[in-house]
């Protein structure tokens, strides 16, 4: 296997952790890579965040629910074909196709939440059906999303959005559309009552579709403005709680300094007192020899005296 190919199936595996497991794998993965002199991956391995709850879940159904997911973006790939087509029964076909995917996939989803250990709330069921439904809408397009590797929650993308995607003659009808709808309204030619009842209808069903997709998008956009913005002030914080542990841990380093270098002082000097006093007894002990034997000296001349006598 190449070093590459070594190195896309380590970065795979990541994602196919637990969740709680991930930094803890991306650490280790980088020291390997480190120790292995692969300072380049190394550095791409680094740079992987940690998936939400919602994009981990979404991963796991890439990883391990494989022939479903498949699935949805098969239908997918057709719903975006059948808008090309002129009439609308293949589009509504591959939608009810593609509705049915995205159904039994959420349910799988609220499954593996919950054996997690994660709380399956309706707005991360929701949050995770946006994931599932963006990445259907991308389909096998050579620019989609890479599934299985997620960090966050996907956004659908709008209908010129994928319609710009298209190749060839498909994406130049689909442009084409959008534009058509973009256009205001202006009367059109004489049909027959029942044909211009139907276009109208169908007109209409797509100007609701891209009204419906544009607020949707607003909405996204406003909750990615909050997301950010608590993401910023919980960094700031951080910041600053960490900059006063700084300052604290400084402080208190300095105040260990200062108090290992006095009692180093004490021990120095508690050793030379140690070294006098030993010096002193050594003295002592031969003073206390030497009027030993003075006194038995003493005695011993006293008695002799004695025996003079």
């Amino acid at each position: 296997m190449s070093e590459l190919s070594s190195f896309n199936s380590s970065v795979d595996g990541l994602f196919k952790l637990p969740l709680g497991e991930f930094t803890s794998g991306r650490n280790t993965l980088v020291a390997q890579l480190k120790k292995a002199g692969r300072q380049a991956e190394a550095n791409e391995a680094k740079t992987l965040t940690k998936p939400s709850v919602s994009a981990w879940v979404v991963n796991q159904l890439y990883w391990r629910h494989r022939e479903s997911f498949d699935r949805l973006i098969e239908a997918g790939d057709r719903l975006r074909h059948a808008q090309t087509q002129p009439t609308g029964d293949a589009a509504r076909n591959a939608a009810t196709t593609r509705r049915e995917a995205l159904t039994a996939l959420a349910g799988i989803a609220e499954d593996v939440l919950r054996e997690n250990n994660y709380g399956a709330s309706h707005d991360m069921l929701r949050r995770v059906a946006r994931t599932l439904e963006a990445l259907s809408s991308y389909g096998s397009l050579p620019d989609a999303p890479v599934a299985g590797r997620l960090s966050d929650d996907l956004n659908p993308p709008g209908f010129e959005a994928v319609a710009g995607l298209l190749p060839g003659k498909h994406g130049a009808r689909s442009r084409q559309l959008s534009m058509e709808l973009a256009k205001p309204e202006r009367a059109a030619p004489q049909r027959q009552p029942s044909q211009s009842n139907a276009a109208a209808r169908r007109e209409e069903e797509q100007r609701k579709t891209l009204r419906a997709a544009a607020k949707a998008a607003v909405r996204e956009a406003e909750r990615a403005l909050r997301a950010a913005r608590k993401q910023a002030e919980r960094g700031a914080a951080k910041s600053d709680a960490a900059a006063i542990d700084a300052k604290e841990s400084e402080s208190q380093r300095a105040k260990l300094e200062k108090e290992l270098a006095r009692v180093s002082k004490e021990a120095a000097e508690a050793k030379e007192r140690a070294r006098e006093a030993a010096a002193d007894a050594s003295e002592g002990n031969a003073a206390v020899a030497s009027a030993q034997r003075a006194l038995e000296l003493a005695q011993r001349r006293v008695q002799e005296t004695a025996g003079d006598g």
